[in-house]
């Protein structure tokens, strides 16, 4: 995977716009409410006790890093077709593996974490099991480095769309 392939974040249409719609309603409406209370608390005085004020200001923190994070992710998106049924895991598609030696699957959604619904998973493509299974076909072993350090193997058992 060359350097440009892992900095793009694969998305749904859906997630590219529900990502933005999040995007306007922080740099908006919540970051004006945010502003708001710290201006009202510091109309209140002392701030060193003043527990609404460095509330706030925390809150002003998160959201500010979210909005960053969230015009990172959108700027590095790439809104994709529905990836073809070829049987070749990439991202946008809903993969089923088993490790090595093993009879149980576990099925994921290999794209972004923000597109992640309850009923399924999300690895990225950047992460150890995403990187080594891009490319993979139905049948294929590949190896990975889980975080530990750990060398496993996993069989590719399904690799289809996911269509939301």
């Amino acid at each position: 995977m060359t350097q440009s392939e892992q900095d793009t974040v694969w998305l749904t249409q859906e997630a590219y716009d529900k990502l933005s719609a999040e995007l306007e309603n922080l740099k908006g409406p919540v970051r004006q409410e945010i502003v708001d209370r710290i201006s009202a608390a510091r109309d209140e005085g002392d701030l060193k006790e003043n527990g609404g004020y460095h509330a706030a200001r925390e809150e002003q923190g998160k959201v500010e890093g979210r909005i960053l994070q969230l015009e990172d992710m959108l700027r590095r998106a790439e809104v994709g077709e529905t990836p073809s049924d070829d049987g070749t895991v990439s991202p946008g598609m809903k993969v089923t593996y088993r490790f090595v030696g093993d009879d149980d699957t576990e099925t994921f959604l290999l794209g972004a974490r923000e597109i992640e619904d309850d009923s399924l998973d999300v690895f990225s493509p950047q992460s150890p099991l995403g990187s080594a299974i891009v490319g993979a076909k139905v049948g294929d072993t590949v190896t990975y480095e889980a975080p530990n350090g750990k060398k496993l193997q996993v069989e590719v058992v399904e690799a289809t769309p996911y269509t939301g």
